[in-house]
């Protein structure tokens, strides 16, 4: 039991990985899709700021009684990465917008519906 509770945050990393997998997979609603995907970037987020943590480890400030360091490295690249992630969601919500403008819906089953019709105008202004 000790051992499984000493990985707790590989078991939430991996139960959230599966959970956004199966979002994107299973859904057919395009902001479903996204919120998977969202939910899969915060596991990886999660996944490496673990590895960033060293046992007994100290922040890296030099002193005379301390040998072993936490590495910051993956904590700044998880800043960097939350800021793409918001960047990458919100030009997401921006194509689910102009797709909702285009088709009239945000369900993918929909979209791939009217464009296999030979009635809607692929170049339709909107």
């Amino acid at each position: 039991m000790n051992e499984l509770l000493g990985h707790f945050n590989y078991w939430i990393v991996v139960i959230l990985m599966m959970m956004g997998l199966y979002i994107v997979i299973a859904s057919s609603n395009l902001v479903k899709k996204l919120i998977g995907l969202s939910v899969f970037q915060v596991s990886v987020f999660i996944l490496y700021i673990t590895f960033g943590k060293v046992t007994e480890g100290s922040p890296p400030i030099i002193t005379d009684n301390t040998d072993v360091y936490s590495n910051p490295l993956p904590h700044v690249l998880i800043l960097t990465a939350i800021v793409v992630g918001v960047a990458t969601t919100s030009v997401g919500l921006a194509l689910i917008v102009r797709i909702q403008e285009a088709y009239g819906s945000i369900d993918e089953d929909d979209i791939h519906a009217m464009d296999d019709k030979d009635d809607f105008p692929i170049d339709k202004q909107v």
